[in-house]
C-alpha cells in the first residue's frame, strides 16, 4: 500500500506542477500583447520586453534586488512614444521676410512650452536670408537653453542671422541644393560694419559653435572673409557660405534629408508624436506693432493725441487716442524685449515734466525742455539694437524715424483741423455755426452784468456746455453750470461777468 500512495502523491505533484506551467504560459500570453499595445507594434514590444528581462536580471545579481521590485520598477516607466515639436522659421517667400523682432517672442514660447511638456526633441524647419542680428541672438539664447534635443532642419537656406540660429541646434540637418553662412554683420545701408562689430559677431559665432561642437574656426570664416578655410572653393575675400555636401564635408552638418519625415527617421523619432507649432494670433498682432512702419504710425498718433490734449480743457479724444497709441507701442516692445521698464519709466517721468510745465509754470522752459528730451530718449532707446554696441548708422535711423512720426503728427493734425469740421459726428461735439452780430447775437456788455443776474431765459442751443440763450429780445452767449442743457429749456443767470454769462436750468 505505501509505493502505492506515495505513486498517487507523485502523479499529484506532477498535475500541480503541470498547472502552474500552464497558468504561466498564459499569464505570458495575455501580458505580451498589452506590452505590445503600449508599445504602438510588435517589433518595439518584442525590444521592450528583451531589454525589460536584461534589466531584471541586473536587477537580481545586485544585492538585496527582487524580482517584485524589478517589476514594480518596469511598471512605473511605461513604454510612451517619442513627443516632437515642429515649427518653421520661414522669411524667404513671405512680406517683408526677415527674422525681426517679433519673431522672438514666438521661438522663446514655442521652447518654454516644449521644456514644460518634456518633449524628445525640437525641430526648426528653417529657410531665411537672415535679418536683425539683436533678434537672432535672442533666438540662439532661446534655444541654447531647450531641454530637449535641438534640430536645424535647413530647408534650403540659413543666411546671416539664420546661420546663427541654426548653429546653436544640436544638430544641423541640410536639403540638398541648401546653403548655410554669410553671417557677416552689414549696417542699415547695407554696406559691411567696422572691425568693432566684426569681432563681436566672430565671438557670437565661435562660441556657438564650440557649444554644439563644431569647428569653431569655420564658424568664424563665416562672420570674416580674412579667415581663410583650408581647401575651401570659395573665392577668398568673402565671408563662407557652404553648400549641402560642403557642410558635411566640414561637418557643420550632420546629415542631409528631404523632408521632416526623413529627419525624424535619422535620429529614430519616426514613429515619434508630431506636434506642428503655429505662431498665434496674439503673437502675429506684436509682429504687425513692432514693424517699423506701424511704429512710426502709433508715435505720429500718440504725438498728434498729446498735442490735441494739451490744447484742450480736461480729458477727451487726444489723451485717449494717445494713451492707446502708447500702450500698444510700449505693451509690444515689451513683449519682445525691445523696451524695458526703465526706458517705459523715463517716458512717464517726461511725460509728468511737460505736464507740470504746462498746468502749473508759466510760459515754457526747462522743466518741459526736460520732458521732451526725456520721452525722445525712451523713444529711440526702444528703437535702438538690443546689443551692448550701437552702430551709428542705428542711431541716424532711429532719428529719422522719429522725424518721420513727427511729421507725420503735424499732417495728422493739418488734416484733423480741415476735415473733422466738416463731420456730423464732430458736429454734435462742438457748435459749429457762427454767432454774427447782425443776426442779433450780442455779448453781455461789462455795464449790464447787474442787469442779466438773476435774469430768466429759454436756451436756442443745446448747451454742451456753451450754447445761445434768449433773454428778453436778446440772444446771448452762455454756459451751463456743469450739466448738459436740451433746446427749449428755462435757464436762470446765476453769474454774468463780462463775456461770461453762467446759468443754472431752473
Amino acid at each position: 500500500m505505501k509505493p502505492a500512495v506515495a505513486k498517487r502523491h507523485l502523479t499529484t505533484g506532477r498535475t500541480v506542477t503541470f498547472a502552474l506551467l500552464c497558468a504561466g504560459m498564459a499569464v505570458l500570453s495575455v501580458r505580451l500583447p498589452i506590452l505590445a499595445t503600449e508599445a504602438g507594434d510588435s517589433a518595439l514590444a518584442a525590444d521592450a520586453a528583451e531589454a525589460s528581462g536584461d534589466q531584471a536580471a541586473v536587477a537580481a545579481e545586485e544585492p538585496g534586488a527582487s524580482p517584485r521590485s524589478s517589476a514594480r520598477d518596469l511598471k512605473a516607466k511605461p513604454l510612451d512614444r517619442p513627443l516632437v515639436h515642429v515649427f518653421e522659421i520661414h522669411t524667404v517667400n513671405t512680406k517683408g521676410g526677415m527674422i525681426d523682432p517679433g519673431i522672438t517672442a514666438f521661438v522663446e514660447r514655442v521652447v518654454e512650452d516644449a521644456n514644460a511638456a518634456g518633449v524628445d526633441a525640437i525641430v526648426f524647419d528653417i529657410d531665411t536670408f537672415g535679418g536683425r542680428v539683436d533678434a537672432a541672438t535672442v533666438i540662439r539664447d532661446a534655444i541654447v537653453d531647450a531641454d530637449a534635443l535641438t534640430i536645424a532642419f535647413i530647408n534650403k537656406r540659413a543666411i546671416s542671422a539664420g546661420a546663427l540660429i541654426a548653429m546653436s541646434c544640436d544638430k544641423i540637418v541640410m536639403a540638398k541644393g541648401g546653403e548655410i553662412g554669410a553671417v557677416t554683420p552689414v549696417s542699415g545701408a547695407g554696406e559691411k560694419a567696422g572691425d568693432k562689430y566684426v569681432s563681436v559677431m566672430r565671438a557670437e559665432m565661435r562660441a556657438t559653435a564650440e557649444r554644439t561642437g563644431r569647428d569653431p574656426e569655420i564658424a568664424e570664416a563665416m562672420v570674416d572673409e580674412r579667415i581663410e578655410i583650408p581647401g575651401f572653393s570659395e573665392v577668398v575675400g568673402r565671408p563662407a557660405t557652404l553648400t549641402t555636401s560642403e557642410a558635411l564635408h566640414y561637418r557643420v552638418a550632420d546629415e542631409t534629408a528631404e523632408t521632416i519625415i526623413d529627419v525624424l527617421r535619422i535620429y529614430d523619432l519616426n514613429n515619434a508624436k508630431i506636434v506642428e507649432v503655429e505662431i498665434n494670433w496674439a503673437e502675429h498682432v506684436v509682429r504687425i506693432l513692432t514693424h517699423p512702419v506701424v511704429t512710426s504710425i502709433l508715435l505720429s498718433v500718440a504725438i498728434f493725441g498729446l498735442i490735441a490734449e494739451v490744447r484742450t480743457p480736461g480729458w477727451g479724444l487726444g489723451g485717449t487716442m494717445a494713451l492707446v497709441a502708447l500702450s500698444l507701442f510700449f505693451g509690444s516692445h515689451l513683449v519682445v524685449h525691445l523696451a524695458e521698464w526703465d526706458e517705459l519709466l523715463l517716458f512717464v517721468v517726461g511725460l509728468v515734466l511737460l505736464v507740470v510745465e504746462i498746468a502749473f509754470i508759466p510760459g515754457f522752459g526747462l522743466v518741459g525742455l526736460g520732458g521732451i528730451a526725456c520721452m525722445v530718449a525712451s523713444l529711440a532707446l526702444t528703437r535702438l539694437p538690443g546689443l551692448d554696441w550701437v552702430k551709428v548708422e542705428d542711431v541716424s535711423a532711429v532719428v529719422g524715424q522719429l522725424a518721420a512720426s513727427m511729421i507725420g503728427a503735424i499732417v495728422l493734425a493739418a488734416v484733423a483741423m480741415k476735415s473733422l469740421p466738416k463731420l456730423a459726428a464732430f458736429n454734435r461735439l462742438v457748435l459749429a455755426s457762427e454767432t454774427r452780430a447782425s443776426e442779433g447775437y450780442v455779448s453781455a456788455p461789462r455795464e449790464r452784468d447787474g442787469e442779466l443776474l438773476g435774469m430768466e431765459g429759454v436756451t436756442l442751443t443745446v448747451l454742451n456746455p456753451t450754447g445761445v440763450g434768449q433773454f428778453d429780445s436778446r440772444r446771448v452767449d452762455i454756459i451751463a453750470e456743469g450739466e448738459f442743457v436740451e433746446p427749449q429749456r428755462t435757464v436762470k443767470v446765476i453769474e454774468a461777468r463780462g463775456t461770461r454769462v453762467v446759468v443754472r436750468q431752473v
